[in-house]
């Protein structure tokens, strides 16, 4: 009977990750890829991000891991589905936990998140294995601090195969690491960049400066500068500070998913729920 069991959990989950490969055609998204919303990303991708694949997002600096997280949330998102956040406890102590209300700012809602800080990057992935084996999942976040011995070619190979098994898209966020050789699909660069203030002199949207470093498949190479527009939840064409429209307006904070350094998130109080 527990063989049985097995099988149809297996069958399920597969099913569950062929639905959400084929979810985006519905919506006007190309099979099996979600768009990001920016014309010039989506076409470099081959119509936008594929889902049940590992991906890779580098911050540029150690100092960029808060911007890195936002693009990470953005991307989620877009995704859709359950988020589940891995973070290595060394990630944690050097950043801060993450910011519950910037998440929510981003447009993510916290049904549908689920946190879990792990001692070291060796327990990150052995429960990212088992996440990333679950059909119920959407997403599944991997946050590494520097280079890890334990995340490695042969490590990257099996979340790869886990994703394309069970429909889940694999995120390994890298903060203060150096690119090296896997199996992602898409690899990216990801750094602050200044955000236009809006009216009132109120913050403006969180602005990024990526780069598709690599991509299987496909050319790589591509620099953008985006922002994202929370009212339609994607990414857009950021206009530069103090250009043509803008009145020389100055970059004002806010322009990354800020962290809380030293203090808890309120991830309770909003109802995110952290496991670990």
């Amino acid at each position: 009977m527990s063989h049985v069991r097995d099988s149809l959990e297996s069958l399920k989950a597969r099913i569950a990750g062929l639905e959400r490969a084929c979810a985006g055609e519905s919506g006007g998204e190309p099979a099996g890829r979600a768009r990001t919303g920016h014309a010039g990303i989506d076409a470099a991708l081959g119509g936008g991000l594929m889902r049940a694949r590992l991906h890779e997002i580098f911050a540029f600096e150690a100092d960029d891991a808060g911007c890195a997280t936002g693009f990470v949330a953005a991307l989620a998102l877009r995704l859709g589905g359950t988020l589940v956040w891995l973070r290595e406890g060394e990630a944690e102590k050097r950043g801060g936990q993450l910011h519950a209300p910037g998440l929510v700012e981003i447009g993510l809602s916290p049904a549908q998140v689920i946190l879990g800080t792990l001692p070291d990057a060796l327990a990150v992935l052995r429960a990212a294995a088992d996440v990333t084996r679950c059909g119920d999942v959407g997403v599944a976040v991997v946050e590494l601090w520097r280079d890890p011995r334990a995340f490695d070619l042969t490590a990257s190979r099996r979340l790869a195969l886990a994703a394309e098994a069970s429909g889940v898209t694999v995120i390994a966020l890298r903060i203060a690491a150096t690119p090296a050789p896997s199996a992602a699909q898409t690899r990216w660069q990801v750094a602050a960049a200044p955000s236009l203030p809006m009216e009132a002199n109120a913050p403006g949207y969180p602005a990024w400066a990526i780069e598709l470093l690599r991509q299987r498949g496909r050319p790589a190479g591509g620099a953008w500068r985006v922002e994202w527009n929370c009212e339609q939840a994607c990414l857009a064409e950021a206009l530069l500070v103090g250009g043509a429209g803008t009145g020389g307006a100055a970059a004002l904070s806010g322009a990354v998913l800020p962290l809380s350094a030293g203090r808890p998130a309120r991830a309770a109080a909003l109802g995110f729920r952290r496991a670990g």
